[in-house]
């Protein structure tokens, strides 16, 4: 529903202005649903987006239903790769047909790929063999509460970075 709402817009910068973030840093994250359910609505919603300077998230990717010509003709920065598709890669490190799919969509498209629900070690070696640098999930840390939160950022990003996170309150 929020894709036919451009008040949202209005309401995104606002928050920008507000928190003194840098609009980059934002990622707005939809579903792979949401966006081939209303495609033209979606697409004019991300491209208001877009022109906040905000980034572009397609999570759950690998579980909708997409048609991949609609899909090269949305504003997008980064498809989340579905923890179903993670979970069918092998303890031998070997990645399912459509996880390969997904990674070599996501390079020909020049957006980046985030494998979700990573919670083993060779999970993430399996996905950064093949070139996908972005995960999250257990492995790295359990959900935080904003305290805890800030001071594991403290610990965890190097000095002077431009922390830039991805994932869902």
């Amino acid at each position: 529903m929020q894709l036919t709402d451009l008040a949202l817009i209005a309401d995104v910068s606002a928050a920008l202005e507000s928190s003194e973030l840098a609009p980059h840093q934002l990622v707005l994250e939809m579903t792979e649903t949401a966006l081939m359910t209303a495609p033209d609505k979606a697409r004019t919603f991300l491209t208001a987006a877009r022109e906040l300077g905000v980034r572009i998230a397609v999570d759950d990717f690998g579980t909708g239903y997409s048609s991949l010509s609609n899909l090269e003709q949305f504003p997008i920065d980064i498809l989340k790769v579905d923890t179903s598709v993670v979970n069918s890669a092998s303890a031998r490190g070997e990645l399912s047909a459509v996880a390969r799919t997904i990674l070599d969509l996501s390079r020909n498209l020049h957006v980046q790929a985030i494998a979700e629900g990573i919670e083993r070690a060779d999970q993430a070696q399996t996905f950064m063999e093949r070139e996908c640098r972005l995960g999250q999930g257990f492995l790295f840390s359990r959900p935080l509460p904003p305290d805890e939160f800030e001071a594991y950022i403290h610990k965890h990003a190097p000095a002077g970075a431009d922390v830039t996170l991805v994932g869902s309150a």
